[in-house]
């Protein structure tokens, strides 16, 4: 396993992206299914909906194979998938593209699981909390967005 990001993403409309670094995220239509799900995915895109329009911290670790998480310490769970080209970006919704993150991965497709946590910690204003998003990327087969574990509430 190795981090390829750790850091602060400003959460803009609710969201940060990771996308392959040669191809446009292409707009996307939200549906209520996808805002319960807290993911988006195209062909070479992966939307995460967080609970603040806020910076917000946010981990992306890189596996060789799937890795074995304890869902039950999370607060939401969902996995998903997308191409790449060999690198990627990461970024919150209106950054400044070209100074965006970026980080090398194997081409091809990536499986994503994103783990939610601290989504309750929000203050009565949601502008401050301790919510967390950690991405789990590994290659392999393409997949559906899948939740694994709902978070009570949404």
């Amino acid at each position: 396993m190795s981090v390829i990001f750790d850091g602060s993403l400003f959460a803009d409309y609710h969201q940060f992206y990771l996308a392959d670094d040669i191809a446009q995220l292409p707009e996307m239509d939200y549906a209520a299914e996808d805002m319960r799900a807290r993911i988006v995915t195209s062909e070479q895109g992966l939307v995460v909906f967080t609970v603040r329009n806020m910076d917000v911290q946010v981990r992306v670790e890189l596996h060789g194979e799937e890795p074995r998480i304890d869902h039950e310490k999370a607060d939401h769970v969902v996995m998903g998938s997308f191409r790449t080209s060999g690198r990627i970006v990461i970024a919150g919704l209106s950054d400044w593209v070209p100074d965006a993150a970026r980080a090398s991965v194997p081409p091809g497709t990536l499986r994503a699981m994103v783990i939610f946590t601290g989504l309750d910690t929000l203050s009565e204003d949601g502008l401050d909390g301790d919510d967390h998003y950690v991405v789990h990327l590994w290659p392999g087969e393409s997949v559906g967005v899948t939740v694994l574990r709902q978070r009570q509430g949404d």
